[in-house]
């Protein structure tokens, strides 16, 4: 019976714990009638005898609760939350039940709608973009602790300390405004650009006090998010013999190509149709399709199943292209090739160089000037063997040479489907937390706090373009014409949106839109 603690106040377990109930059927007795005194005296000999044991079991249970009171008192004095000068004050809970976001496990320290939480003694995080659903959780972040919620209540508290943002929910109509001096916007966004330009700009990016975006220069960089560790890197588990490539090139293409997410600001498949002229490329997904998964891995969901991976693995070279053009922008499209031992035809970051596990184990796109020089080399490697085991040697031996990948791998402050480490939400959360006690800290001691601010470096990407071959026969997409226009004007939105928050009101919809198109 586990019995929780907030401040000094001892919080009753959560509904659900076990709790222990004397077995009422056994101890019901049936009374004598008034004219068997001597049976009576019987009974109560016999009730005395079943009270004995009863009275003792209490008695157990009592102690092994007092002990587990004690060792709990114990571990929550360890924690030293160092807020001795804080005022006590308690706010209700609301009646709706605590939902837990399935990627964060972390647990709350004794929130259900029945307890109350000491609100006025920890700092108040409010998410202002609902990303983890949860109404209320204290959660502990090294020697210090901070209360998540999404409840907007909270905006006027004065213990709220932090606004986090979820990029791609980011938007104009809703805003925590006006915004106070000790009020510090924190920004998580770890997808595409396209999802919400507006923040790629500087009028906007540099609004943020935090960050945790996909660029090394963010305040977590989240650079390597779909890589689980150097293991899988390592991994033989998924590798094809080269004699049994060779031998399935009868029936394969050389290059595999997956996409379903059709004409996005990369304008990948206008390079893919390109590439298709002058090598053969099995494509299995939406776009540009020319080959049919097996029905069981037609779900998107399948795109990490064994099955999808035993047959990528059998493939030479995997066409490995992001749907937007940023620095340190990486996804799955990268890593998993090399995990799976096949060579990724690389087109992305421009920085990819950077994170490769060593110097020849991709090849960039970039660095050929048209696809037609891209598929000569590919057939050269493709029948030559040992041109192509080059690539591969780095995996065969298990070495990664690349010292900023293991570096970036070693220091990051949470993990990839590892449930031992934190996740990087619960990093994010807790890099706030403890730059917002930092800063109470200094005012305890009379100094000033310090100042964070995100740069323009933290989430930043060149306008998007279109291949110079790629209007050549081919039809023409609304969508694929739409992604320059759609950054110019972001662009546009941007500055809007820096004036009124500057101006530090509350404003419509209709006043941001009204002020976008003035010019």
């Amino acid at each position: 019976m586990a019995v929780e603690q907030i401040g000094t106040q001892m919080v009753p377990p959560r509904e659900g714990a076990l709790c222990f109930r004397p077995a009422q059927e056994h101890l019901v007795t049936r009374l004598p009638p008034a004219s068997h005194p001597g049976r009576g005296s019987m009974v109560r000999i016999q009730r005395k005898k079943l009270l004995a044991p009863c009275l003792c079991v209490t008695a157990t249970v009592f102690l092994l609760v007092m002990l587990q009171v004690v060792v709990e008192l114990g571990k929550f004095e360890g924690k030293n939350f160092k807020n001795s000068n804080l005022k006590d004050g308690y706010a209700e809970m609301e009646e709706e039940p605590v939902l837990l976001h399935p990627f964060l496990k972390r647990e709350g320290l004794g929130l259900n709608k029945k307890n109350t939480l000491a609100t006025d003694s920890y700092p108040i995080m409010l998410w202002w973009s609902p990303l983890t659903g949860e109404t209320g959780r204290l959660s502990q972040c090294g020697l210090d602790a901070c209360f998540f919620t999404i409840n907007r209540t909270y905006l006027h508290h004065q213990r709220t300390k932090a606004f986090l943002f979820y990029g791609t929910d980011f938007n104009i109509d809703s805003l925590p405004l006006p915004r106070k001096a000790h009020h510090d916007w924190a920004l998580f966004h770890e997808e595409s650009p396209k999802n919400n330009y507006k923040l790629f700009h500087q009028p906007v990016i540099t609004l943020f006090n935090y960050t945790a975006t996909f660029s090394r220069h963010s305040h977590l960089p989240l650079t390597t998010q779909y890589l689980e560790g150097t293991e899988v890197l390592k991994s033989l588990q998924y590798l094809v013999p080269l004699q049994s490539k060779n031998n399935l090139r009868k029936s394969l293409a050389p290059l595999v190509y997956v996409q379903s997410d059709c004409d996005p600001p990369s304008d990948r498949d206008s390079y893919v149709r390109e590439l298709m002229m002058y090598i053969e490329v099995d494509s299995y997904g939406e776009c540009l399709r020319n080959r049919n998964l097996p029905q069981q891995l037609n779900n998107p969901a399948s795109m990490d199943a064994e099955g999808f991976y035993r047959i990528l693995a059998q493939y030479k070279f995997i066409l490995a292209f992001e749907n937007a053009v940023c620095d340190d922008y990486i996804t799955e499209k990268f890593w998993r090739p090399l995990k799976l031992g096949v060579v990724p035809v690389y087109y992305g970051s421009p920085s990819i160089a950077d994170w490769l596990p060593s110097n020849r184990s991709a090849i960039l796109v970039s660095a050929f000037s048209h696809p037609r020089d891209l598929a000569s080399y590919i057939r050269r490697l493709d029948h030559d063997d040992r041109l192509y085991t080059a690539y591969l040697e780095w995996k065969l031996k298990g070495e990664i040479s690349n010292q900023r990948l293991l570096t970036a791998l070693r220091e990051r402050k949470w993990g990839v489907q590892d449930i031992t480490q934190e996740n990087y939400i619960e990093a994010f959360e807790c890099m706030v937390c403890t730059k917002v006690w930092d800063n109470i800290r200094l005012q305890e001691k009379g100094l000033p706090p310090k100042t964070w601010k995100a740069e323009v470096s933290h989430l930043s990407c060149p306008e998007p373009t279109v291949f110079a071959f790629s209007s050549l026969a081919r039809p023409r997409s609304s969508l694929r014409e739409m992604w320059i226009p759609s950054f110019q004007q972001s662009k546009k939105e941007a500055r809007a949106l820096r004036w009124l928050v500057d101006r530090n009101q509350n404003f419509s919809v209709q006043e941001f839109w009204a002020l976008v198109f003035k010019d």
